[in-house]
């Protein structure tokens, strides 16, 4: 019977792992196997004859898989008998069931040691106390034995420790014992390393494949195991792995044990013994290992090096750690060594490894000991030289200019994922070259100094660019060699000259060699684009030093103001508006003297200069509000603005705006959207200028209410006129500048976001041409960023921002729109008591922000939190006084289909009661509903920061009960969805437990909801409750009373699809160990004397 049934198993294997089976018949055979897994009661002879190893690997290993299906799924119903006897024959198995170990497939040896851990998972030590003596005597039958064990005692160390798939009694019986006899594993697991180095040195491959699997086997205990046994001896298993770095078939092996072992945490003084790797010795070999780093890229040997490179980084550290501490570590002697070794990753062609090696530079440079260290002082400056390389973007994957090209190929999939890291690989290169700079001041000035001087010599090299119009015009690309060498030095000059003036003293700056740089930056002259906005850059960095020479800053800023005017430099146009901005934001004091100067300058621009563009305009414009501010006046920054500002105001307030403002048929016309064009018109058509000058009254706007400030001095602010009063509360109330100018322009403001949502309904939508029909959808670049989709590296400079007619006017609608909002929101940060007090300012917003968006889209909803924001920042400071009228009332929507956000919803409380509290409700019930959204990134955000900041301006008012129970399940609900998500889990649970402790003292509501929860302790429920409503009742710490809320909540959770449907394993507890009691007062002497030894007595149901 047995015999046939095997027959027919082996058939049905074979047809299943035939690539030739018709799907149907795959099926059928795999439906035969699991039925015969599931239902029959000849699997152990089965499992047993198949796995023998006459028979092909295949069928052997499923053979396996139904013995390991027994031992999981029916162990607990078999007989004493039946278990031992299984026992039996897998021991035997192992010790006579495989073939040499060269020859036996390696899914054998892991399915053979799945059963043993199996059951060993479920009799071990209780029922099978000898099983450690007899994996000891396997070890003697040969190599492939001696794998095999291996093999078992690193699966059961992955099973109890690292996934823990024990219930945790039997997890801490296994975890105890295995530790009790820690000492001995480790013993024997050295020896048996020791032995196989020793023999595998004579060439015999078997005994390499045995030392593979032991220090595989070394690598799953070494994280958890006590420190005393990896640095026992001396430390001599370290000092041995470090010897095998040497062996190139087991040295990415030694390293992983390596960088377990050095990467423990513990107590300062258990990890003291780690210095012993500073030896001559084990240094010695390490650094052998890092020299050699570099040459052709193997796939095994660049993994290696990976691990040697966190291995030096691990134990950079250990030193950091311990240097300087409690525990009174000294300098290492061959410090010197190590940091050779650890330069030589630094200098790696690999991007990735010189990226893996910042934390610990970083770490090395500020530890207060080893940062004075001559060694450390000494290859900062190598760092710092190693940048010059380092900080030069090449190495892209689809490229060959560069030796680290191809190693960019094996760790990324393309030149965008390559883009990518370098990214962020750079800003963390910024980091350390600024905490290098600290250490190394004046050489790190001298060279960038060097750096900079070199590349205004050097002729510009275009190199072989791949953007044709490029070419043509003999200008570089974002690749060629000139760009990305002064784009690295750019970025190397920024860093340093932030650190040189804090950690200089003022007469030890080189301030006239920096002058001699400036002037010679100033002096450069190019037409290259990309390189031109390098130029900017150094001036912006330089610029610091300009403050200690004045006779500077005019040339300073002709040439940054000064930037040519053709499309060709738009990219560094911007980088023009954005270095002035930036400048007189930093030093509006430094630059206060030659305001006149630089105003005159701007005036003549704007009068005589068609070029300069209007978002150029506004960036003159804010950087004259920056400087303005420093006046201190406020009657002559407002005359001024009021200057500045008078052609705006006049445009914006004009009777043609105000019709074009507040008609949306009007307003389509006046921007063209109503018109048929090719894409042969003229860019200067009348539409486009009505644009241009739409576009203009808003930037402005912006950059003043942005930009204008009272003093931050209240003294200041006092003899300047800015204070208008004080609240009850004795605080200073301001008054800006431009308030009045705002006031002014504000009703066409809202009357333009109310138009704008207006063009979204159907007769709008008509009007548009066929040209523009789509101009309210998400461009084209939008859905890239969103999708995640970046233009190719190579064509970002060699084409215009909006290439149509179309993507032309989309970005007009978006940046309008979006414009309009930034308005709004920084009037309300830089006004503040005066916005927050206009008259009727809630019923103005209401009637034109919250004006028909239930025709808006989705993604044009955005720009709203600027309101949020400003609103929500009032509610910090001044609590709900926009919400708290007579006639506040909550609305009870109808939330039954799904709490989805509806038509209805919108017109019960944006078009039938436009009044403040309505604004409000939208916020929080939009906040509420969308934690069950199918996304958790959004769950995580609103939970923890949106939800309750919004809900707890109401708590202490009259709400319905059916409110609170919709909120409080809006909370569950996310839990259901959410829940199985660490953090969206502690968000959302600590937002449940809010909403609980502050409203279930008067709901009582909530608690008949909390009783709905599956799984709930009734009991534990009421304990809560007594405990949150009798003020008596004794309180417990926060941490207890979460995690108790926790457990009443956890019924909500809901399972992860992957969890779902998996058969459930169950491994019965054995009887507890024995735990010798505490001695009482009258025990006797002659008292048994019981002890774990007990464990290691058979009894009659042992295995």
């Amino acid at each position: 019977m047995v015999a046939a049934m095997c027959d027919q198993l082996i058939k049905a294997v074979n047809v299943m792992m035939d690539p030739e089976t018709d799907q149907i018949y795959r099926l059928e055979a795999l439906k035969f196997c699991e039925e015969f897994k599931e239902t029959s009661t000849f699997c152990v002879p089965c499992g047993l004859q198949l796995a023998d190893k006459a028979q092909t690997a295949v069928v052997r290993h499923f053979g396996l898989q139904i013995l390991e299906h027994v031992i999981k799924f029916r162990w607990n119903n078999m007989q004493q008998q039946e278990k031992v006897q299984l026992k039996e024959c897998a021991m035997q198995l192992l010790s006579t069931g495989t073939h040499t170990i060269l020859e036996e497939e390696s899914h054998i040896k892991d399915a053979l040691s799945r059963i043993t851990v199996e059951m060993i998972k479920r009799e071990w030590p209780q029922h099978w106390p000898d099983m450690l003596k007899e994996m000891e005597a396997l070890t003697s039958h040969g190599e492939a034995q001696t794998e095999l064990v291996m093999l078992i005692l690193l699966r059961l160390a992955e099973d109890v420790i690292t996934f823990q798939t024990l219930p945790t009694q039997r997890r801490r019986d296994i975890q105890q014992t295995l530790t009790q006899n820690m000492e001995n594993i480790f013993s024997f697991m050295i020896a048996i390393l020791h032995v196989n180095v020793e023999d595998y040195r004579k060439l015999a491959r078997a005994h390499c494949r045995v030392a593979v699997a032991t220090l595989n086997t070394l690598a799953g205990y070494i994280d958890w195991v006590s420190l005393v046994h990896i640095t026992c001896g001396n430390c001599h298993l370290l000092e041995m792995l470090c010897l095998l770095l040497s062996e190139p078939e087991l040295q990415l092996e030694a390293a992983e044990c390596l960088l377990i072992a050095i990467s423990r945490k513990g107590k300062l003084e258990d990890r003291k013994p780690f210095m012993l790797l500073f030896d001559d010795v084990a240094i010695h070999y390490i650094l052998s290992a890092a020299q050699s780093a570099d040459g052709l890229v193997v796939e095994r040997r660049y993994i290696f090096l990976k691990r040697l490179c966190q291995v030096l980084c691990a134990l950079g550290g250990q030193l950091c750690s311990l240097v300087g501490s409690d525990v009174e570590v000294e300098v290492p002697a061959n410090l010197s060594k190590y940091m050779e070794a650890f330069l030589a990753f630094t200098t790696h062609s690999s991007q990735f490894l010189k990226s893996s090696t910042l934390a610990t530079w970083g770490a090395l440079f500020r530890h207060e000991t080893l940062s004075k260290d001559v060694v450390v002082v000494d290859k900062a400056i190598k760092y710092l030289r190693a940048c010059m390389t380092n900080l030069v973007k090449t190495g892209f994957p689809s490229r060959a200019d560069n030796p680290s090209c191809e190693y960019s190929r094996v760790d990324f999939d393309s030149d965008e994922d390559f883009n990518s890291f370098f990214h962020s690989f750079r800003a963390q290169q910024g980091e350390v070259v600024r905490i290098a700079c600290r250490i190394v001041p004046l050489e790190a000035f001298q060279i960038a100094a060097e750096w900079l001087q070199y590349q205004i010599a050097c002729p510009i090299d275009t190199g072989a660019t791949t953007c044709k119009s490029k070419t043509a015009e003999g200008l570089c690309s974002l690749l060629s060699p000139s760009v990305v060498q002064w784009d690295a030095m750019t970025v190397f000059m920024e860093c340093m000259v932030a650190q040189i003036f804090k950690n200089l003293e003022e007469e030890k700056l080189p301030v006239d060699q920096s002058m001699e740089l400036l002037q010679a930056v100033l002096n450069y002259d190019t037409n290259d684009p990309l390189i031109l906005s390098c130029v900017l850059t150094n001036v912006s960095a330089l610029f610091p030093f300009v403050t200690l020479r004045p006779h500077f800053l005019p040339p300073v800023l002709y040439k940054v103001s000064g930037a040519p005017r053709t499309r060709a430099v738009k990219n560094v146009r911007r980088h023009a508006c954005s270095s002035i901005i930036k400048i007189c934001r930093d030093y509006p004091q430094f630059i206060l003297p030659c305001f006149d100067m630089f105003y005159n300058h701007v005036k003549k621009m704007f009068s005589g200069d068609a070029m300069l563009t209007n978002m150029e305009k506004c960036s003159l414009m804010e950087a004259l509000v920056l400087i303005s501010n420093q006046f201190k006046d406020f009657a002559k920054q407002k005359a001024f603005l009021d200057e500045l500002m008078a052609l705006v105001v006049a445009e914006w307030t004009s009777d043609e705006m105000r019709h074009v403002l507040w008609d949306p048929a009007m307003f389509l016309s006046f921007v063209g959207a109503d018109q048929v064009v090719t894409e042969q018109s003229k860019d200067t058509d009348t539409a486009a200028l009505n644009r241009g000058r739409l576009s203009f009254c808003l930037y402005a706007m912006l950059g003043v209410v942005k930009r204008a400030r009272w003093p931050v001095d209240l003294e200041e602010a006092k003899a300047g006129g800015f204070v208008m009063g004080y609240t009850p509360a004795g605080a200073p109330i301001y008054r800006n500048p431009c308030t009045a100018q705002f006031l002014v322009l504000l009703p066409n403001l809202l009357a333009l976001i109310r138009t704008h949502n207006s063009l979204y309904m159907p007769e709008n939508m008509a009007r548009l041409s066929v040209t523009f029909s789509r101009a309210h959808e998400v461009m084209d670049a939008e859905k890239n960023v969103v999708l995640g989709l970046s233009q190719h590296l190579l064509d970002i400079y060699d084409s215009p921002v909006y290439r149509t007619n179309l993507e032309r006017m989309q970005g007009f609608f978006t940046t309008l729109y979006d414009n309009c909002f930034h308005v709004l929101g920084n009037a309300g940060l830089s006004l503040q008591q005066e916005f927050y007090t206009i008259e009727r300012l809630a019923e103005e917003i209401s009637g034109s922000a919250f004006v028909s968006l239930d025709h808006v889209p989705d993604h044009r909803l955005r720009p709203m939190i600027h309101i949020l924001i400003c609103f929500s920042q009032w509610f910090e400071i001044h609590g709900n006084i926009l919400f708290t009228t007579p006639h506040f009332r909550w609305i009870i929507l109808d939330m039954t289909k799904e709490s989805q956000v509806t038509q209805e919803m919108f017109e019960e409380q944006l078009v039938r009661l436009l009044t403040r509290e309505n604004i409000y409700m939208t916020l929080l019930t939009l906040s509420f509903t969308s934690l069950s959204w199918k996304d958790t990134t959004n769950c995580h955000r609103t939970a923890s920061m949106v939800c309750w900041t919004l809900l707890r301006q109401v708590v202490g008012g009259n709400l319905l009960p059916e409110a609170v129970t919709w909120f409080y399940t809006s909370v569950l609900r996310g839990l259901q969805v959410h829940g199985q998500h660490e953090v969206c889990n502690s968000a959302l649970s600590q937002l449940a437990m809010l909403i609980y402790e502050n409203l279930r003292p008067r709901y009582v509501e909530l608690k008949a909801v909390m009783t709905q929860i599956p799984n709930i302790s009734v009991e534990a429920l009421d304990q809560y409750d007594h405990r949150l409503m009798d003020p008596n009742a004794p309180k417990v710490g926060d941490k207890k009373r979460k995690d108790q809320f926790k457990k009443l909540i956890a019924g909500t959770v809901g399972k992860a699809l992957c969890q779902q449907f998996r058969k459930e394993v169950h491994i019965r507890n054995l009887p507890s160990l024995f735990k010798k009691p505490k001695p009482d007062k009258d025990l006797l002497p002659n008292s048994e004397a019981l002890g774990l030894a007990a464990l290691f007595s058979p009894e009659d149901n042992t295995l």
